[in-house]
């Protein structure tokens, strides 16, 4: 089966993807991507490229999503499939660029922590039961990945293209999924990915917000396998 590279949003690592890793992998090979490498998505993507197999299937989530829209992009004969979780296929916008800049600053002066518990992870999830320790593993991450990795990843989404006329003229199977109390990315802009790739399948996962992976894994896992039989057989 094509190779399957799955990207993790901002501050996150190949833990977003732990529910889906061992069922994705039973359908051909699977790897993470390392998005802490460069500070722009241009330079991440041909980074991927460069290591990547001829042809493979392309599933990102935040800021993933937004890496794999421009690896898309860059090279859409070699995209097999394409699966966009909870990301935004626009330029960021001017009140969200203003507040990269004091992020950065706290988090290059040791307060990483404070950056991702008071500005970021209230935004990531919905209520619910694990909704504490998944909230634990995300610091986890972002504490592992560091204030550098931060600042890198802050200014490649700071100044990211718009991709509308990427997934416009995309053909290839697609799927696009979000939870349903996303606030980061909320379902209307997975509804205009999914009017702008024709044939694209949209799917709303209840009882999640930005991290379905983590707050509804089986349900997500049993999309990301439909996706996955899609991209061999069509």
């Amino acid at each position: 089966m094509t190779p399957l590279i799955l990207l993790p949003g901002m501050m996150c690592d190949a833990r977003l993807f732990g529910p889906q890793i061992a069922a994705l992998s039973a359908l051909g090979p699977v790897s993470v991507a390392d998005l802490g490498g460069a500070d722009s998505i241009e330079a991440l993507a041909r980074g991927l490229w460069a290591d990547a197999p001829p042809r493979v299937a392309l599933a990102g989530l935040s800021m993933g999503g937004i890496v794999a829209m421009e690896m898309l992009r860059q090279a859409p004969e070699r995209v097999a499939g394409l699966a966009l979780m909870d990301t935004n296929p626009l330029a960021e916008t001017d009140d969200v660029k203003a507040r990269r800049g004091p992020q950065i600053d706290k988090a290059r002066a040791g307060r990483l922590a404070e950056v991702m518990r008071d500005e970021m992870k209230p935004n990531y999830l919905t209520e619910g039961p694990r909704r504490d320790e998944i909230l634990a593993l995300c610091m986890e991450m972002a504490l592992d990945l560091g204030p550098d990795v931060f600042y890198r990843q802050s200014v490649a989404l700071r100044d990211r293209p718009d991709q509308t006329e990427t997934l416009a003229a995309w053909r290839g199977p697609t799927l696009i999924l979000c939870g349903r109390d996303d606030a980061l990315c909320p379902v209307a802009r997975h509804e205009l990915m999914h009017a702008l790739i024709p044939g694209s399948r949209l799917t709303i996962i209840e009882g999640a917000g930005h991290l379905p992976t983590l707050e509804q894994p089986d349900q997500t896992t049993a999309a990301l396998m439909r996706w996955r039989q899609e991209t061999e057989h069509g």
